[in-house]
């Protein structure tokens, strides 16, 4: 199944040199997760705090179906 994986901020060092712009089409096993989706970029599971799956905030235990877009974001601070 493909997935987009769409990353932001400092994440984005996690994906190929020939990412277009901070998203990556993955082709992933049936039963996979974003934990694994995570896994297979070697980003480290304490990096992303902010994770959406189509759009909805998720958990990395979360099960993905083919044509999800995950996307994941760094902590985030201001002021």
């Amino acid at each position: 199944m493909r997935v987009e994986l769409r990353l932001y901020a400092s994440l984005q060092k996690f994906l190929p040199g020939d990412s277009a712009d901070n998203t990556r089409w993955v082709e992933m096993e049936e039963g996979a997760t974003i934990r694994s989706l995570f896994e297979k970029f070697q980003i480290p599971l304490d990096a992303p705090k902010i994770i959406f799956l189509n759009g909805i905030h998720a958990r990395r235990d979360e099960v993905l179906k083919d044509g999800d877009r995950v996307g994941a974001f760094p902590p985030v601070a201001g002021g």
